[in-house]
């Protein structure tokens, strides 16, 4: 019979007699994290992995938007998850706030679902990520159990969904407030009420929902009016001409309550849709894995079929929007100003 005290012994002893150079430091193997041999996540790798041309004035609040993205780490995602990371430590990000289709394809069982772990815990994982995260349902969340989802908030310490829909207000330079609306557009979409998989999410109903937006958007003391939701009102991707129903839902509204900004996912993608005349400008956040194509239409102001987000950073006279993609490319930027300031501007 071996005898493992004997072994161990005879081991220790061994290595003793060749010295403490044989089992020092110089024996383990250092983190490749590049040519610099730079450590992850220091001071260093942060100093030196940077967005090139991501600047925002200093009082610029800011906050990230990612949309369309639990898919184990699959496609883009995690690609996408680093470049998160470094922009939320170059922009000093106060959030992260989804668009929707957290988990794919059927949303997830419960708060102890494996997606947790391998759709988000573990693909965001990095440290400027542990910020609050305010989400939203898409379509493919209601394929699952999206009470889950609000549940989650209890066990997580930054997954912050409180409700179905809910609202966050922003302190600003200069006295200066934004109004965010986190809404639920699946119950509010008048095509699902045809699609048996969206049943429930239509049997949502959606007047109390409505009512509420409508109460809450006419608060006239804010400076900005921000709505974030999953469906698009306009998309220059694949559901181009697709959207009317939704559209002809919110759009009313938002022009009633004189909205600036509405964030959207749903189309796998990145985009800014406006049409010429009006101040209300479209974002689509829906890059976070899988993408899809794009096209350019009559309201199409910027559209790329990438892996990416959208950052957000707001002062008392702007909105600061810049389009990142899954290589840490800054490929678009649009500038939203007051109408008794400068007019807007874009800049590929």
């Amino acid at each position: 019979m071996l005898c493992f005290a004997c072994f161990f012994n005879s081991a220790w002893a061994q290595a003793k007699q060749q010295g403490p150079s044989q089992i020092g430091p110089t024996d383990i193997a250092p983190i490749n994290t590049g040519p610099t041999q730079t450590a992850p996540y220091s001071h260093a790798y942060y100093e030196k992995t940077t967005i090139a041309d991501l600047s925002v004035p200093d009082e610029a609040v800011s906050f990230l938007t990612l949309g369309d993205w639990g898919r184990n780490g699959h496609f883009y995602q995690k690609h996408v998850a680093k470049w998160l990371d470094i922009a939320s430590y170059q922009l000093d990000a106060e959030f992260i706030a989804t668009t929707g289709d957290n988990f794919y394809d059927n949303g997830i069982a419960s708060v102890d679902d494996p997606y947790w772990i391998s759709s988000y815990e573990a693909v965001y994982h990095q440290p400027h990520l542990f910020i609050n995260w305010h989400p939203v349902l898409g379509n493919h969340d209601y394929r699952g159990n999206w009470q889950a989802q609000i549940d989650y908030s209890v066990k997580s310490r930054r997954w912050e969904m409180p409700a179905q829909y809910y609202s966050k207000t922003l302190a600003l330079d200069d006295g200066a407030t934004a109004l965010l609306l986190f809404i639920d557009t699946s119950p509010l979409n008048p095509d699902y009420a045809r699609e048996a998989k969206y049943q429930e999410a239509y049997e949502q109903g959606a007047s109390e929902q409505l009512s509420w937006i409508n109460t809450m958007l006419a608060q006239d003391q804010y400076t900005w009016k921000v709505v974030i939701g999953h469906h698009p009102l306009y998309s220059s991707g694949k559901r181009y001409g697709k959207t009317n129903a939704i559209k002809d839902v919110l759009e009313p509204v938002f022009h009633k309550h004189n909205v600036n900004l509405y964030i959207a996912g749903h189309e796998h993608d990145l985009q800014h849709n406006q049409l010429a005349g009006d101040e209300l400008v479209h974002v689509v956040s829906g890059g976070g894995s899988e993408v899809r194509p794009v096209g350019n239409y009559e309201f199409t102001q910027f559209a790329k079929s990438t892996g990416g987000f959208v950052s957000v950073s707001m002062t008392a006279k702007s909105i600061f929007l810049n389009y990142i993609d899954h290589q840490g490319k800054k490929i678009y930027a649009h500038t939203i100003d007051k109408p008794n300031t400068a007019s807007s501007s874009s800049t590929l």
